[in-house]
């Protein structure tokens, strides 16, 4: 499972010209669920996103989280996060999960956020031609990957 995280002072997403999800102050999200993702993983991603500490305290160095700042979140469905791109010049989507599941577990993401205490989620529309705008903090930019904390 992986996520981008932009740090932004505000972010939006538009379907068709209408607006459908947006945030102030906190993250942008881009979410990919893989093949051989688990619901445990969702777990262990939403964990990692609310206590990330990339907010800035009152000394201006990145200490808070989420949580310690009430941080809203805007998170958008992204399967070419699972690009292959190790042959040619097109990339490969054959590793994004299959959109029935992918879309449960970006659901089931979105929530967890909320259970660990993200007062504010929103989203985008799961497969559709959105349009993103956004505001960069910093620019501070943070991939997570799940792969990186599972046991091998």
């Amino acid at each position: 499972m992986k996520a981008v995280i932009q740090r932004v002072k505000n972010a939006s997403v538009s379907v068709g010209g209408s607006v459908c999800g947006s945030c102030r102050e906190g993250f942008l999200i881009l979410f990919c669920a893989v093949e051989g993702d688990s619901e445990e993983d969702i777990d262990i991603l939403a964990q990692k996103t609310v206590n990330l500490r990339v907010l800035e305290d009152e000394n201006g160095k990145m200490n808070l989280s989420l949580l310690d700042k009430a941080g809203e979140v805007l998170c958008i469905s992204q399967f070419t996060l699972a690009a292959d791109t190790k042959k040619g010049n097109r990339p490969s989507f054959v590793k994004a999960m299959e959109p029935e599941t992918a879309s449960k577990y970006y659901d089931l993401y979105c929530e967890k956020l909320k259970e660990y205490g993200i007062k504010r989620v929103e989203k985008g529309i799961f497969g559709a031609d959105m349009s993103v705008s956004l505001i960069n903090d910093g620019p501070v930019t943070i991939i997570l990957d799940t792969d990186t904390w599972k046991k091998h």
